[in-house]
């Protein structure tokens, strides 16, 4: 198995996480902030992703083109059809066979991710550029995730996130062993462990 993330996952990628992310990075217009995560993501797929599935591996990447969707379609208010559009056209139309959505309340989601960035900014890079948007970006951003979650109930599965850690955690195990086990009996996935 392969775990990965987005905006990063490759050496080319990861220096445009920290451009992406650092709040130091303004007036990033948002096309060109959606540009950056697709010449991420096409890195990405190329140097990790591809060469993961062609070797039967099973690729878990935490954020891809949803988010893209969710952040710069919704929250930036760009739209689906510009990423939909860049993702054909750069991605090849690549899609993951499952998608997990936590869905929690947004304002203790972004505190969260607050904290952590902040933890982690002592040691590492500064990654707190998105939590400093508006409560209303991120309920933009909410309502795009629940509209893909709606457009594609077959691939997206949303989570409800505001329980326990272990209460979240069985609830994911639940959806993958279920995903697997379909995909075994279809012949798509062997020896997935």
């Amino acid at each position: 198995m392969v775990v990965t993330r987005e905006p990063g996952g490759t050496a080319t990628g990861e220096k445009i996480r920290q451009l992406l992310l650092d709040t130091r990075t303004s007036g990033l217009t948002p096309m060109a902030e959606l540009a950056l995560m697709f010449a991420s993501r096409v890195q990405h797929i190329e140097e990790i992703i591809k060469p993961a599935l062609a070797s039967g591996q099973i690729v878990l990447c935490d954020r891809f083109t949803d988010s893209s969707e969710a952040y710069q379609g919704g929250g930036r208010k760009l739209g689906s059809k510009p990423v939909q559009e860049l993702h054909r056209a750069l991605c090849g139309d690549l899609k993951p066979d499952l998608t997990i959505l936590l869905d929690s309340d947004v304002g203790a989601s972004v505190e969260r991710a607050r904290r952590r960035n902040q933890a982690r900014s002592k040691t590492d890079s500064d990654e707190n550029r998105f939590e400093q948007e508006s409560r209303a970006f991120f309920s933009r951003v909410h309502a795009a995730y629940m509209e893909i979650a709606k457009r594609e109930p077959e691939r997206v599965f949303v989570v409800n996130a505001r329980g326990t850690a272990d209460q979240t955690q069985a609830k994911i195990l639940e959806i993958v062993r279920t995903k697997l086990e379909l995909a075994r009996n279809s012949g798509k996935v062997h020896n997935a462990h």
